[in-house]
């Protein structure tokens, strides 16, 4: 996958890191969710985690921008400084590869399925395996949210789930 600016982005990178990676639009109800997103980035950054964004469109046309109108509302806006990758599918037959695995229910028999809606919420630890998924209602300042990660930072080791 290529990030915003149309660079590669190596998911290798990311080993060893806490990641909730989030399916965004600019125009969606959840929007304002970007400012908790980048809280939260801000918040445990130092600690090993990050933030991922994947643009896209496929709910209700809420993503129509390119990558420069998308990159341009997230810094002017929000002030978002944590990845944001290339506008992509997330959702049926023409889905990315990342939602593909991230959806499998047979991979992920807790957290797979169907995206609901844009901002839907996946948290994985620092060996890569998927540990819990948050629909657009769950506000990514909840202290749900903040505890798993928190949780996640603190422990040492492989988690199997």
């Amino acid at each position: 996958m290529n990030d915003i600016n149309n660079h590669p982005f190596n998911f290798l990178d990311l080993k060893g890191k806490v990641i909730l990676l989030v399916n965004v639009a600019s125009k969606c109800g959840f929007t304002s969710q970007y400012t908790g997103l980048q809280q939260l980035n801000n918040k445990y950054e130092s600690q090993g985690f990050i933030v991922i964004g994947v643009p896209s469109n496929d709910f209700g046309s809420q993503e129509p921008g390119t990558s420069e109108e998308i990159k341009s509302f997230c810094k002017m806006r929000y002030n978002v400084s944590f990845p944001i990758l290339e506008k992509s599918v997330v959702n049926g037959k023409d889905a990315i590869d990342l939602f593909e695995f991230l959806t499998d229910k047979t991979l992920h028999p807790k957290t797979g399925g169907k995206i609901t809606w844009n901002f839907n919420k996946f948290l994985i630890n620092q060996d890569g395996h998927v540990v819990k998924r948050y629909s657009s209602f769950t506000k990514p300042e909840s202290s749900k949210i903040k505890d798993d990660i928190e949780s996640l930072l603190n422990y040492k080791g492989e988690k199997n789930e």
